[in-house]
């Protein structure tokens, strides 16, 4: 009788390790799954912030006045999120200057331009607590006025 009762609960068991081992994997892959695609899109909206940064003092520093460059810096900060792919991404443009905060185009100043933006994670739905969760960005650029500039216009 107990041969007959083993032979049973043995063929009762049989294939349900393959089930196990799915069902594990499922559950373990998709966070795991979720977790590096949040990663990769963090990490392109780094890069997307740190060019923006860049490009936008770039931009601010070679302009010919303040309203020309804050114009400018905006619209290469924009193109350089657009090219990481976060063309509707926020963005938020900040410039500062020393010594001269009145006249950044002044000889000997330091333009600095502050880049503020985020990032939505992917596949999480705003069902489940209102807002889709994101992940802010910042970058910080430095460009120095040289002292000495060009100055158009004058004749010898």
């Amino acid at each position: 009788m107990s041969a007959v009762l083993e032979t049973r609960l043995s063929r009762g068991e049989r294939g349900s390790a393959l089930v196990e081992v799915t069902w594990l994997g499922i559950l373990l892959l998709v966070p795991m799954l979720w977790i590096l695609l949040s990663v990769f899109e963090v990490q392109r909206g780094a890069f997307g912030v740190g060019g923006a940064a860049r490009s936008a003092a770039r931009a601010y520093a070679l302009a010919p006045t303040d309203a020309e460059g804050t114009r400018q810096a905006e619209l290469l900060a924009r193109r350089a999120l657009a090219d990481q792919g976060l063309e509707g991404a926020p963005l938020a443009v900040r410039i500062t200057c020393t010594p001269y905060p009145a006249d950044c185009h002044s000889g000997t100043s330091v333009i600095t331009v502050r880049i503020e933006s985020r990032v939505d994670l992917p596949l999480m739905p705003e069902v489940l607590g209102g807002q889709a969760p994101s992940f802010a960005l910042d970058a910080t650029h430095t460009v120095p006025i040289g002292q000495y500039q060009e100055v158009t216009g004058a004749a010898d």
